[in-house]
């Protein structure tokens, strides 16, 4: 976990929705159930990545339209390939993950 996300992460409004989002789906993982399989899901997922920018946004945070119970193998291959830093035009390199 990110040092910026971690107030986030342990707030008891993240840790609320995370579970009663994971309760409304029956703790099934999404990504699996589409394809006819069940398997357990773990892993309250956000469809867009929290940043620094957006971490104190609850329309990304917390907006069930934003979110995504994954099994960890789902979620896994979900970050796999994922570029999670930017270059700005003057060729800095900038970590958004």
């Amino acid at each position: 976990m990110k040092e910026y996300a971690k107030g986030f992460y342990k707030s008891i409004t993240w840790q609320r929705t995370r579970e009663a989002y994971a309760s409304s789906k029956r703790y099934l993982c999404e990504r699996c159930l589409s394809k006819g399989i069940q398997r357990y899901g773990d892993t309250v997922h956000h469809k867009t990545f929290i940043t620094p920018y957006n971490i104190d946004d609850p329309n990304i945070t917390l907006n069930w339209d934003n979110l995504m119970l994954l099994c960890r193998d789902c979620h896994a291959a979900i970050h796999r390939g994922k570029k999670r830093y930017k270059v700005d035009g003057e060729g800095r390199v900038k970590i958004y993950d």
